[in-house]
């Protein structure tokens, strides 16, 4: 595969805190748009990026005040690429209950990185379980059919 040629990309340390975490996603939200994004691939990319993000403070450093999320964002009017990488021990994506199974519908756990997969192209956990990195393909079929 071709990588796209990224109109617009960040590469930041930020501290263990959501409210941080949502500052770097609207920078995310305004390349996004002004690459041309808008309608469910926008959505798609915003939803997993706060998932991504929540799950790092909150999961994997436990919002300690003395570890930091890496986040690396780029972005071409036809893809986007997103990681996220925590100080934490990580986990194992594939252990995780399928929260849909009638067994785990009360279970919170799982429901991020699920909603994850379904939403972005292509998703990959390293080893230890502590970075994932999404990318989306944005679908300009749709979007034409839509406009039409």
């Amino acid at each position: 595969m071709v990588e796209p040629a990224w109109a617009w990309s960040l590469l930041r340390e930020m501290p263990s805190s959501k409210e941080v975490g949502h500052e770097i996603i609207e920078e995310l939200l305004a390349a996004l748009t002004a690459a041309g994004w808008d309608g469910r691939d926008f959505f798609h990319v915003q939803m997993a990026a706060s998932e991504a993000m929540v799950n790092a403070v909150t999961h994997g450093n436990q919002e300690a005040d003395d570890k930091t999320v890496e986040v690396e964002f780029k972005v071409s009017e036809t893809a986007a690429y997103l990681r996220f990488r925590d100080e934490g021990q990580g986990f194992c994506p594939d252990d995780l209950p399928d929260p849909r199974d009638d067994d785990h519908l009360e279970c919170t756990n799982g429901r991020g990185v699920m909603l994850i997969r379904e939403l972005m192209t292509e998703v990959h956990y390293n080893d230890s379980g502590n970075e994932v990195e999404m990318v989306k393909h944005r679908n300009t079929e749709t979007e034409s059919a839509e406009t039409a």
